[in-house]
């Protein structure tokens, strides 16, 4: 099955541009269609083609929104989406279902999933959607954030714990203040005095090397390759970026 092939009018504004998306379907054509849409409309998309390749994306890379299949080979989208709940990941998910049976709509929900699309759909009623559901995690983001994952990192803001592949890491608690902070902010640039006045409550200071000396050592127990960062990013001149 696929999805009707009416697309927005060409050059319509992407109203979220810049992020990251996983599309996890198997039928080809469909995406190859919808894999092309999403980047036109200025999605990075990253796609998986069965239910085992999914959660390893998942759980292993920073995504902003997940379009979920409910009928893949390997593991169906309910138990893929289980799983990384489960894991700790709480990027928001859309499922894409054939079944139009309520049932299967509640189990999808019940199970981790934020809103659902049965197949056959529009593609801008597709879009519509998940441009409301990351407007919805934005406005959520630094308020009811309880665990956070990027890379093979998992952040338990509630307990205060950091762990990595399942093990845990010791951060001093500016640390892991300062990490917190990045999360509940990601992909915004923060400047070293917003970060001084926010995380350690100072109103001005002769010197930010504090922050810079902080952000060193969070890269050490953070990054796979500390002197190349991925996650923790400068912004020369104006402060740092989290893209986790």
């Amino acid at each position: 099955m696929c999805a009707t092939s009416t697309w927005p009018k060409p050059g319509r504004p992407s109203a979220l541009p810049d992020k990251r998306l996983l599309l996890v379907e198997d039928e080809p054509g469909l995406q190859l269609a919808l894999s092309d849409r999403l980047s036109a409309e200025g999605y990075s998309v990253v796609t998986a083609g069965d239910g085992n390749v999914a959660v390893t994306r998942a759980t292993g890379e920073p995504f902003d929104i997940i379009v979920l299949d409910v009928m893949l080979p390997g593991r169906d989208g309910f138990d893929v989406a289980k799983t990384i709940r489960q894991q700790g990941v709480q990027t928001p998910i859309l499922m894409l279902t054939a079944r139009s049976q309520v049932v299967d709509r509640v189990v999808g929900l019940k199970l981790g999933a934020d809103d659902y699309l049965t197949k056959p759909f529009e593609t801008i009623e597709l879009l519509a959607r998940l441009e409301a559901l990351l407007r919805r995690a934005s406005g959520a983001s630094g308020v009811s954030l309880e665990r956070y994952q990027f890379g093979d990192i998992a952040v338990d803001v509630r307990k205060a714990e950091v762990t990595q592949k399942g093990q845990p890491l010791d951060l001093s608690a500016k640390e892991f203040q300062l990490l917190k902070y990045f999360i509940e902010h990601r992909g915004a640039t923060v400047s070293r005095d917003e970060l001084l006045q926010e995380v350690w409550g100072y109103s001005s200071m002769p010197s930010t090397r504090t922050v810079d000396v902080h952000v060193a050592w969070l890269r050490q127990k953070l990054e796979p390759n500390p002197r190349v960062p991925q996650f923790i990013l400068t912004v020369h001149g104006l402060g740092y970026k989290f893209a986790g």
